[in-house]
């Protein structure tokens, strides 16, 4: 007798009509046909079962304060970062965490379980830590929270920055953060990469790192955090997060950085819907795309993973916690539409994304934790292509949230009456 059974499930891998048997909050079995009875049994009516969705980059203590003073008027990074800097000093602890729990249950109807947050630590008040690691205790039974201490106004930059992001890792927060590009020199932002990676390797943290969010093709902080992670041997426990300065470099200079990068095994974040409405915005035409060498660094044995950055904050007045609508900018901003290409888009979303964050018992093979998500596509193209709803959302065997099938209802002669846009229009793939 088993707790759970999942029927008829499409998985990403391309095997179809396939039985996901769970005990014990684990993954007992995947296979066709379980001939076995369990407590609660789904039909997933061949529709795609999935590992949860995992965020690897995230601004929790921001988010949903959008209008909080005021509007972003000029859309850009820096009038965003004044903002929050304006807010930041105002900010109550109980708003923090009620924002940031509300945008967690969010997350969940959407099967996002996992989360990696920066943590604004530039206020010498840290009630941005102190909200987030309680928060991160609270939602701990169906999501798990990662926190990144983030000067946001620059590690040598702010005022007590130094002392408040040790601060910040004394009280519990997980990972060392950093801004390289907004110290106030390119000398300020190299000795920040150096003395972060020294205080991670130290501690034995990881470094997860804004690194060169700019357009200008100088701002080149990946070259020393690679070269960094090598010197203090932290390779494989190193993100580079946006990396947009690579969209504007030599192509013979990066010819010589990727492979340095490969060397370092360091993870690459992009930021598809915030990168590519943040840069380029001192171009005319023709105007930069704003994401960095997404096919490239793929090409090359990166691990590149997707972040949605932020969701209606002084950065973004957008975004609903749906990486599917991250990926499904992906594909468009890394001209990334091929089959194999929009495969690799979804394992972004989420195998990739595990991997950055170094998760344990992630995916769909046995003894795995079962931690699922039904969707209502028949696979993982369809599910980029048509965002479906989450039918059911799975934690540790236990279904947390559900959503009911998108169904159209047609009232024309002669035609279907019903549309179940995840099953009903599929071309055939040759």
């Amino acid at each position: 007798m088993f707790d759970l059974i999942i029927r008829r499930a499409n998985l990403p891998d391309g095997r179809k009509g396939i039985d996901i048997a769970v005990k014990d909050g684990r993954i007992a079995a995947v296979e066709a046909s379980i001939a076995a009875e369990a407590k609660e049994e789904i039909d997933a009516t061949n529709r795609l079962v999935s590992p949860p969705f995992v965020d690897p980059h995230f601004h929790m203590d921001a988010t949903l304060s959008l209008g909080l003073p005021r509007m972003n008027i000029s859309g850009t990074l820096l009038e965003g970062i004044a903002l929050w800097g304006e807010l930041r000093p105002i900010v109550t602890k109980e708003e923090l965490v009620e924002r940031a729990l509300r945008y967690c249950d969010l997350a969940v109807t959407q099967g996002l379980l996992f989360i990696r947050s920066h943590v604004d630590t530039s206020d010498p008040r840290l009630v941005t830590a102190e909200a987030l690691l309680e928060v991160k205790e609270r939602v701990k039974p169906y999501i798990d929270l990662q926190l990144v201490a983030f000067p946001q106004d620059g590690y040598y930059r702010a005022r007590d920055g130094v002392a408040s992001l040790v601060r910040a890792l004394d009280m519990g927060v997980d990972i060392v953060g950093g801004i390289p590009h907004f110290e106030r020199t390119m000398e300020e932002g190299k000795a920040s990469v150096e003395a972060l990676c020294r205080i991670a390797a130290d501690r034995g943290l990881p470094v997860d790192m804004h690194c060169d969010e700019t357009d200008d093709p100088m701002s080149r902080h990946i070259e020393t955090l690679a070269a960094e992670t090598i010197r203090f041997g932290l390779q494989g426990r190193v993100a580079g997060s946006h990396l947009t300065s690579m969209h504007s470099m030599d192509n013979y200079y990066v010819s010589k950085l990727i492979p340095l990068m490969a060397e370092a095994r360091i993870n690459v974040i992009p930021n598809p819907l915030i990168n590519i409405m943040l840069q380029g915005r001192h171009d005319t035409y023709p105007k930069r795309r704003g994401m960095t060498r997404v096919r490239e660094l793929m090409d090359a044995g990166l691990n590149v993973s997707f972040g949605h950055d932020c969701v209606m904050d002084p950065w973004y007045s957008m975004g609903s916690g749906d990486m599917l609508e991250v990926g499904h900018m992906a594909i468009h901003v890394a001209q990334m539409a091929g089959i194999e290409d929009k495969k690799k888009i979804f394992d972004a979303l989420t195998i990739n994304s595990a991997r950055t964050l170094g998760l344990e018992g992630y995916g769909l093979e046995k003894g795995c934790n079962a931690d699922l998500v039904v969707l209502q596509a028949v696979d993982t193209l369809e599910a980029l292509r048509l965002k479906p709803n989450r039918l059911a959302v799975i934690k540790r065997g236990k279904v947390i949230a559900r959503s009911a099938p998108r169904i159209g209802e047609l009232f024309l002669d002669g035609r279907p009456a019903r549309i179940d846009g995840g099953l009903d229009y599929v071309p055939t793939q040759k």
